[in-house]
């Protein structure tokens, strides 16, 4: 009988992984930093700093890496690039990068869409069809959560609130993010999850090979390291 992964094996695979998320998390918070190092007025930076705390980074990462983006640390070469294109079935896509070296990026990120039966597009030939939104996620484990929730959430300025199997989401515009969830935080409601997302108007299905095509290029962009997020309409199985 064959074994499985080590103990170490494990271990070495978790720690790859949170490597490459704080290394997703420093450069968001050094590029929000440009735009100015007090979180208390820069929501972008705010957003970032939430983000690497809710995933366990230390104050002191933290702190380098807007020293780094505000200039006060050494200058900062990232840049950030948006390349828009299609996948396997049609599926639109649309991939967030930050990056020091734009020719080697625009490189893999093509070669990543064409391995797969993808092509890259040129601007504005998918973003129409994107939404920005905010997005915050809470455990509602019976109704009378999800109506405080709810209840909570609108007052504050929220859209709307999605519930479904135990878990809720407030949806408002990105501009009413930081606000909406203030105001929910205040009333002891905290978030699992809280980001700014882009949100296909409309999702198509994708079956059969061009399905597994398109699971492995969203893998292979999301391995990338100069990626930092991706966004596309499809309808994936987890979904």
């Amino acid at each position: 009988m064959g074994r499985g992964p080590s103990i170490e094996g494990r271990k070495n695979a978790e720690d790859a992984r949170k490597a490459k998320i704080f290394t997703k998390l420093i450069r968001e918070i050094a590029i929000a930093a440009r735009g100015g190092a007090d979180p208390a007025i820069n929501s972008r930076l705010r957003l970032g700093i939430d983000k690497a705390l809710a995933a366990n980074m230390t104050k002191d990462t933290i702190e380098r890496a807007v020293k780094r983006g505000s200039g006060a640390d050494g200058a900062d070469n990232m840049e950030e690039i948006r390349y828009e294109g299609y996948g396997p079935g049609g599926v639109a896509i649309i991939i967030d990068t930050m990056t020091d070296n734009s020719v080697r990026t625009v490189a893999d990120v093509r070669h990543a869409l064409s391995k797969h039966g993808g092509n890259l597009g040129t601007t504005g030939s998918v973003a129409f069809q994107f939404q920005r939104r905010g997005e915050l996620m809470f455990d509602t484990p019976d109704s009378a959560a999800e109506d405080r929730l709810m209840e909570v959430a609108l007052d504050a300025g929220a859209d709307d609130v999605q519930s479904a199997d135990g878990q809720s989401t407030v949806i408002c515009e990105p501009n009413s993010f930081e606000s909406v969830k203030q105001a929910l935080v205040a009333a002891g409601l905290k978030p699992v999850q809280a980001d700014i997302l882009l949100v296909p108007d409309n999702r198509i299905e994708v079956s059969g090979e061009a399905l597994e095509d398109l699971q492995d290029m969203l893998d292979r962009l999301e391995s990338l390291d100069d990626v930092q997020d991706v966004f596309h309409n499809a309808i994936l199985p987890e979904d």
